[in-house]
């Protein structure tokens, strides 16, 4: 079996849920509570990824992480090499297409809190940034906790835009979607059933977990 691949497949998931917690709670906190122009347009935007195919997204984001591309361009210079074809190349754009199986769950569980726990926090003088963190936080956990385990999950079985970008390269970007699809190319369906049988017991207990979440609810 190809380990090697499990393991990338494992790390990515885990780098890309940890970005995406950090990145997308206050963005959907500001739209589950805030009004500003463009709102929508911005939502759309974030939750684009749900309706385009993801050999779409997978060729603009080449475009744009390449040489020429305004987030190549940037990488490049600050740091000299490329983003495509590499592990870092393939979290970024694993963070781009699973972003709406964060914010939207988040969204959800913000817009649940009653809005007098929020008023009552400024009234006692809370600033915004601290009602985000001692406020509505502690009280979206398991909106929180359901949107990590959805991004783990659409991570691992990332396929089209990451080896778009990412190519595969065995221990850097080979994930074990690419290594089950390649394996049954060289009819080792074996190795590819292995692989597979994988991701059934990972899927169940973390499917499992976000069912027991919302029954807490």
């Amino acid at each position: 079996m190809d380990f090697v691949s499990l393991y990338v497949t494992l790390k990515l998931a885990l780098v890309t849920t940890i970005i995406l917690m950090v990145v997308s709670a206050p963005l959907a906190y500001m739209l589950a509570h805030a009004e500003f122009p463009g709102k929508s347009i911005l939502e759309t935007v974030i939750y684009l990824p749900t309706a385009l195919p993801p050999t779409v997204i997978g060729f603009y984001l080449i475009i744009a992480m390449g040489p020429k591309g305004f987030i190549g361009k940037g990488w490049g210079f600050v740091t000299g090499g490329s983003l495509l074809f590499t592990f870092t190349g393939i979290a970024v754009a694993s963070s781009i297409y699973s972003i709406p199986f964060a914010v939207q769950p988040m969204k959800a569980a913000f817009q649940k809190i009653d809005r007098r726990l929020i008023e009552n926090a400024y009234v006692l003088g809370l600033s915004k940034y601290s009602t985000f963190f001692r406020v509505a936080l502690p009280n979206s956990l398991s909106g929180i906790m359901a949107a990590a385990v959805l991004v783990f999950l659409h991570t691992t079985g990332a396929f089209g835009v990451l080896v778009m970008v990412g190519g595969s390269i065995p221990g850097e970007t080979r994930v074990a979607s690419i290594a089950i699809y390649e394996a049954v190319e060289m009819m080792d369906y074996r190795g590819a059933a292995m692989l597979s049988l994988c991701f059934i017991p990972l899927s169940f207990i973390f499917l499992l977990f976000i069912n027991k979440l919302n029954r807490g609810n």
